[in-house]
């Protein structure tokens, strides 16, 4: 006769079974799908935060720690249960370089309407309304068919836009139908020849796509500038060969350099053809400022040609990315804030800036974040990072190796399944609405009801603990034409040192 103890193990396996079985067939948890009973210890671990949970799972691609706040929040979003937390802030507020923005003593009801920004110049005949907050640059290839099919449909879902990445123009962006920005890089994927050329062909074949709202040519990205992007050949599958139009399982390398341009005369001429073969839609770049004398050689180029993009794109060098090299993404290129302010700065004293929006890139992903960027001189605003948390990333690092555990950033269809699009779709499109709403409120509470009335001196920054300054003193704001007219001492070296036909620090 069988001892009666047995039905202890027997009860205990019976119980991990049907959690196990559970977990398998939820789809809420993307890692409890992948890692059944064992995904367990990571819930466990977040109800140990903020010690553990800041240790083990809030780091951010290349290492430097993330902020916890920031994170819970994108998540708590995401989730629809966007909780206050008690006891007031946890942040260091006398550490030099905190900012802060201004309440006002007369605050203005918040705005249920949220504005859109109109993307298109004087040449551009089919402009496009963009909303203030968007899914910025990541390519299918670095991400999963789920997370692109969940992002698009988020978009899709919350009337923004969703920026393809460099990595070509797949049906998972075109099959939900959400609004698409299409992004060109110097491998010109879904657009190049067998050499890896442009094909105008190609190009304006694909950008004909009633999905495709917009068109930008990527010059280079905030984490890495000055270097081309790496995807490992074991990412490089059928399909992904297939809309980039490279081999299969061989690693791809987009060059540093584009070949259809060498002087900033060039760019902007490109820049025009390109808004033609796409039949008028809206054109323009993306960058990660660095020369300003260089930028203003660009604007020159413009100013001759009588031709302007219809947007540029300012990413920020604490952009994260899985594939940046560590010293670039500490050292090279310059803060978002610091872009934002050089590219808002040439385009106002050459008398530019009516002609072209400027969009934020670098790590935005609370309604603060989106208010600073638009007091900085931006239009609107992108987010990569956080919408990689809406659609669960939890950081594992280890978007390189094809083994994401929540099936973000691989190319391995068992793991991506766990991913459930209709679950993160939802998830996006709940992020993105409540962070505008957050936006709206931060910029009632500041006297404001519209991004227009955001002026430079509303955010304040502190340099020491003795000392702060306005963000219109940290950067003085040019005057309509000014560098046309009569540059100041700061701006005069760079302005006339700027040439339209060499790029030259």
């Amino acid at each position: 006769m069988a001892s009666p103890w047995w039905w202890v193990p027997a009860g205990i396996l019976l119980a991990l079974t049907l959690v196990a079985v559970h977990d398998l067939a939820q789809r809420r948890h993307s890692v409890l799908r992948n890692y059944p009973l064992l995904g367990h210890l990571r819930f466990a671990l977040e109800a140990l935060r903020p010690e553990m949970q800041q240790y083990f799972i809030e780091r951010n691609f290349d290492g430097r720690p993330f902020d916890r706040d920031t994170r819970s929040i994108v998540y708590e979003r995401a989730k629809g249960t966007d909780a206050e937390e008690p006891f007031g802030t946890e942040l260091d507020l006398d550490r030099a370089g905190r900012e802060y923005l201004v309440p006002s003593m007369a605050p203005r009801p918040v705005r249920t309407d949220p504005p859109r920004v109109r993307i298109g110049g004087p040449d551009c005949t089919r402009p496009y309304d963009m909303a203030l907050l968007n899914v910025s640059a990541m390519s299918f290839g670095s991400l999963s068919a789920n997370a692109v099919l969940a992002l698009n449909t988020g978009a899709r879902l919350g009337g923004f836009a969703h920026d393809t990445g460099e990595g070509g123009l797949s049906d998972h962006h075109l099959r939900p139908g959400g609004d698409l920005v299409w992004e060109i890089g110097t491998g010109y994927f879904g657009c190049r020849t067998d050499d890896g050329d442009f094909d105008p062909r190609a190009f304006a074949e694909k950008a004909a796509h009633e999905q495709v709202k917009c068109v930008s040519l990527k010059i280079s990205q905030g984490a890495k500038p000055g270097i081309g992007g790496v995807l490992p050949g074991a990412k490089v599958n059928a399909e992904i060969a297939e809309v980039r139009g490279v081999p299969q399982g061989q690693t791809v390398i987009s060059p540093p350099y584009h070949r259809v341009y060498s002087t900033p005369r060039e760019l902007v001429r490109f820049l025009a053809r390109m808004r033609e073969l796409a039949d008028g839609k809206p054109v323009g770049f993306k960058l990660c400022v660095g020369s300003r004398r260089e930028f203003l050689a660009v604007c020159k180029a413009m100013l001759q040609e009588d031709r302007t993009p219809d947007f540029i794109i300012v990413d920020g060098a604490e952009g994260g990315t899985g594939a940046a090299p560590l010293e670039f993404a500490d050292n090279v290129g310059l803060p978002l804030g610091e872009g934002l302010a050089t590219v808002h700065n040439a385009l106002v004293g050459c008398g530019l800036r009516g002609r072209v929006r400027i969009g934020a890139s670098g790590k935005v992903a609370t309604g603060s974040d989106l208010v600073k960027r638009l007091l900085q001189g931006a239009d609107y605003t992108n987010s990569a990072r956080a919408m990689m948390f809406a659609i669960g990333c939890i950081q594992a690092q280890r978007c390189h190796t094809n083994t994401c555990p929540v099936g973000v950033a691989t190319q391995d269809r068992r793991r991506a399944r766990a991913l459930d699009v209709g679950d993160k779709s939802r998830r996006v499109e709940r992020y993105q609405r409540a962070t505008v709403e957050s936006a709206l409120q931060i910029m009632a509470a500041m006297g404001v009801d519209d991004p227009s009335g955001l002026r430079p001196h509303m955010l304040l920054q502190r340099l020491d603990p003795h000392t702060v300054r306005s963000y219109g003193e940290l950067h003085p704001q040019l005057a309509p034409g000014q560098l046309l007219a009569s540059p100041p001492d700061d701006w005069a070296s760079d302005w006339w040192g700027a040439d339209p036909d060499r790029f030259t620090h």
